[in-house]
């Protein structure tokens, strides 16, 4: 009998993390990291299970102010929750290789710092803990962090309530500012404080949406919330906090600019957790705070969506033609791709919706497979600049291929889902163009496509310029990275292709649910 199990898939992430801490801190990174991953896997195996049962959901009492506190799986939510828990779980294990290279030269750069001169020529070195010491505890602080993360990802799109909703996402956002401010490049502290303020804006944007909505519907609970109860003024306003809020997550084009300085200064993991999984909140967000539970204020604001998610698009793509650090170049990749989703969700339509929603998993597929690349190459060859590369699939054939699969995903090239996901987005787009008799739309349409041009331009220029071409020799002696790295993205890119060959594995659900949202 099935009982329990979304809340054990949001909680026992949270309850365990003290002990990931322990156990890094006393056993190192290998007992952290399997313990992680266990949990992780667990967690995944039932948001899994539960999801073959149709809709499921499960409801606790809570508070008489804020309501009932809920999980629910849904045609909206599964595919969303799976494919969080399941980067979530494989980027745990491409953690341990890239955080321990990483606490053992900021190790020595910290030891380093640390000499000082006394006196006449006299040096001391201020005491400091052995650098295993160091690593095991570090990582132990990173895998607590990382699990609670996980939790706030799930919690926030299995949510039935706005409050909690609200709560779960500060859970998410808060360990990515730890985790920028303690291991990320350059100037962290101050990039840390940058996430911080740009979220935060954002989430306090969001809030008042909520409260708006909620003090005048009488209810934060999704199925008490009546759209018609609420004043229009304040539904405009509450719909403006929202998309407000719910932009700056997905770092639309104008409230985008803490994201490109964010990519360049945090660790690799948390880059592939932001642009897998995080940044897939908000996009959530805008499906079901606007579409599902204000209908009519979305039909006012569908078009600005589709119009915003194309400049973002073209934006974002670009932008990722002039860049030379390879994290910056996916930093506006995934801006970018975030446009692709409002694009789908402004159309409108069943099949804009349903491929909006696919796109998601297919984006997030994708630039984790090249989050992982980056960080193969970034622990084999120690640079992030393009140009400094070149001929690296000679000597990272797995990684290469890897990469390719996630190239031709964005691209939506067939048989990866970035295919099925495109070709249904964009005939929803253009359904609704049709149907209204909007030239607008139809200009829209046709700029979405340039753009998926300029995608596929900058995309294979990466490929170019990283993996073919004639080998530098500086990275004759480059190695393959460990199966710490290449497991997980030969997981993924096998889910991308079969995925693609089986879309129904999640338009069983999506399709569906969206006709019933819009009708067509």
């Amino acid at each position: 009998m099935m009982q329990y199990l979304l809340l054990q898939a949001i909680f026992l992430p949270l309850l365990l993390s003290p002990v990931a801490y322990i156990l890094g801190k006393r056993s190192g990174p290998n007992a952290a990291t399997w313990f992680s991953f266990g949990i992780m896997a667990y967690c995944t195996a039932i948001v899994i299970l539960a999801s073959t049962s149709g809709n499921y959901g499960e409801h606790y009492p809570w508070t008489q102010q804020f309501g009932e506190f809920g999980l629910v799986l849904d045609g909206l939510s599964t595919p969303f929750a799976i494919i969080i828990y399941v980067v979530s779980t494989l980027v745990v294990l491409f953690s341990k290789p890239y955080m321990v290279a990483k606490l053992t030269a900021q190790y020595q750069e910290k030891a380093n710092s640390q000499k000082q001169v006394v006196g006449e020529g006299q040096t001391t070195m201020v005491e400091s803990a052995s650098l295993k010491s160091y690593v095991n505890q570090q990582v132990g602080i990173y895998y607590a962090l990382y699990l609670v993360m996980a939790m706030g990802m799930l919690g926030a799109v299995l949510a039935t309530n706005l409050i909690e909703f609200y709560i779960f996402f500060e859970f998410m956002l808060i360990p990515a500012f730890f985790m920028i401010a303690l291991w990320g490049y350059e100037l962290k502290r101050r990039v840390a404080l940058l996430f911080f303020f740009w979220t935060h804006v954002g989430a306090v944007a969001l809030l008042l949406g909520f409260l708006a909505i909620g003090l005048y519907s009488g209810s934060f609970n999704y199925a008490d919330i009546h759209e018609s109860a609420i004043p229009h003024s304040i539904l405009v306003l509450a719909a403006i906090g929202i998309i407000i809020g719910l932009g700056v997550k997905m770092a639309a084009f104008v409230i985008h600019v803490w994201l490109p300085h964010t990519y360049r200064a945090a660790p690799t993991p948390l880059n592939a957790l932001s642009s897998g999984a995080m940044m897939g909140v908000g996009a959530y967000g805008f499906f079901r705070f606007l579409a599902m539970l204000l209908p009519a204020e979305f039909g006012h604001v569908a078009l600005f969506l589709n119009l915003w998610g194309v400049a973002t698009m073209l934006y974002g793509s670009i932008m990722a033609l002039t860049q030379d650090d390879i994290r910056k170049f996916f930093a506006y990749s995934s801006i970018s791709q975030m446009g692709y989703i409002l694009f789908g969700i402004g159309s409108a339509s069943a099949l804009g919706l349903s491929g909006s929603e696919l796109f998601f998993v297919s984006t997030s597929i994708g630039k984790v497979i090249l989050f992982l690349m980056v960080g193969a190459i970034i622990l084999q060859v120690g640079t992030r600049s393009i140009t400094k590369m070149g001929g690296l699939a000679a000597n990272m054939p797995i990684t290469a291929t890897c990469a390719m699969i996630g190239v031709l995903t964005l691209m939506g090239i067939p048989p990866t889902i970035g295919f099925m996901s495109e070709w249904t987005m964009f005939t929803g787009v253009l359904q609704t163009a049709i149907q209204e008799g909007s030239t607008i739309r139809v200009v829209s349409f046709a700029l979405g496509l340039i753009a998926t041009v300029i995608t596929m331009a900058y995309s294979l220029w990466m490929m170019k310029r990283v993996f073919f071409g004639k080998l530098p020799e500086h990275l004759k002696n480059t190695k393959e990275a460990s199966w710490y790295v290449t497991g997980p993205m030969m997981v993924l890119a096998g889910f991308s292709i079969v995925i693609g060959i089986y879309p129904d594995i999640f338009f069983n659900k999506i399709i569906p649910f969206m006709r019933g949202l819009v009708g067509v």
